[in-house]
């Protein structure tokens, strides 16, 4: 186990990206390792912090390292790549070391044995090279004073601290081999079931999840999706549907809401056979909902994850310009600083563009990504158009 007064574990990094290598913990020096990735928010968001404690306490003997070892690529190479274009582009005057790590040693040798689950994680080696603390950074403005002046590791509120991080790190190590000791026969079953389009052996393996994990999002979507949209079973999966639609908004959760309106209004969907005031009630609702939660006019957030279902909804009603706008929202919003791996970057944007290029009935680009309206495109229906005609009339 590591924990505070263990002895720090080497540095066992493939590359530094930035900085002078490390190749020991000298004495006399507190060292920050922090453990984090370009496509988490919080570990983005906690670097200009670092920035700031390293040029504060530099003086100091305090040394900053980031360590990049959950990086998402297919390959090494791939990753060390797409990490050093990252840090040219958003922090290329970083004034701290980078280390990066694709075989897995540095979680080996510090995140698993502290019981560590997620990132961003720092850890401060003292002077005398034991770990002094394990966190979040955003701790270290009111731990790393007490570091240095050296009263914080015989203090009663470092040890029940450290405790207690301990406590909650095993509780959430447990319950996620419980998860997976519990979803991998279901996967075994699932997965060659969905290739196979064998949509009864699917529906079963997922009914067997959604019965031990009720709030899993991916398998309540999916069991929506196989039930309404594959077997087209309407008296078995209105009622399925229905309750996604009411946990989503009950949970106040964009993710959940964002699975819903996915299976209402996804372009890609044929819906013809859905009761249609019903799904536009729904849809309606859970549209609203996710505009509230997550804004057009706030600046962060990411928009990209469920605008393009609400744009769908919108454009479907009638409502085209508020289609557009949103779809440019979400456009946007995959430009901002919060940064997604490119795969799903770039599946992202070329719907997204794609469905801009089908609202607007012309060519469409996002930067070098562009698109034409698609023939088939599922447009507002003649009943609904009509409704929405007499409803102006009136």
């Amino acid at each position: 186990m590591l924990r505070m007064e263990s002895p720090a574990p080497p540095i066992k990094v493939e590359n530094w990206l930035r900085g002078q290598p490390l190749t020991s913990f000298q004495p006399g020096k507190v060292y920050i390792v922090e453990f984090w990735a370009t496509w988490c928010k919080p570990c983005v968001a906690a670097m200009p912090h670092l920035v700031q404690l390293q040029d504060k306490y530099k003086d100091g003997g305090v040394e900053v390292l980031g360590v990049a070892a959950y990086e998402r690529a297919r390959t090494a190479d791939e990753a060390r790549s797409n990490l050093d274009a990252w840090l040219t582009e958003n922090f290329s005057n970083l004034n701290y070391r980078i280390g990066f790590d694709y075989t897995g040693n540095m979680n080996k040798l510090w995140m698993d044995p502290s019981f560590s689950v997620g990132i961003p994680t720092s850890f401060v080696v003292d002077r005398d090279g034991h770990i002094a603390f394990i966190g979040f950074p955003t701790q270290l403005h009111d731990v790393l004073p007490k570091i240095l002046n050296g009263g914080w590791r015989t203090s009663d509120e470092a040890r029940a601290a450290d405790t207690e991080r301990i406590a909650e790190g095993e509780r959430t190590m447990h319950e996620m081999t419980r998860k997976r000791a519990l979803t991998e026969p279901i996967f075994a079953k699932l997965t060659p079931a969905m290739k196979a389009e064998d949509w009864a052996k699917a529906l079963s393996a997922v009914e067997e999840a959604v019965a031990v994990m009720p709030d899993d999002v991916n398998f309540r979507a999916l069991h929506a999706d196989l039930l309404l949209h594959k077997m087209r079973d309407l008296q078995t999966g209105l009622p399925v549907m229905r309750q996604l639609v009411r946990d989503a908004i009950d949970k106040k959760s964009e993710l959940w809401m964002a699975g819903a309106m996915r299976q209402l209004f996804d372009p890609a969907n044929d819906n013809s056979h859905f009761p249609p005031a019903e799904r536009f009630a729904m849809g309606k609702n859970l549209s609203e909902h996710i505009l509230a939660l997550n804004p057009p006019q706030r600046a962060e957030g990411s928009k990209f994850l469920s605008y393009g279902a609400v744009a769908q909804y919108y454009y479907e009603s009638g409502n085209k310009d508020r289609a557009i706008e949103l779809v440019e929202v979400a456009l946007k919003s995959l430009d901002r600083p919060e940064p997604i791996p490119d795969e799903l970057k770039q599946q992202v944007m070329s719907l997204l563009v794609q469905a801009l290029a089908n609202y607007k009935d012309e060519k469409a680009c996002h930067g070098p990504l562009c698109a034409t309206p698609q023939d088939g495109f599922p447009k507002e229906s003649k009943r609904r158009r009509r409704k929405r005609k007499h409803e102006k009339g009136s």
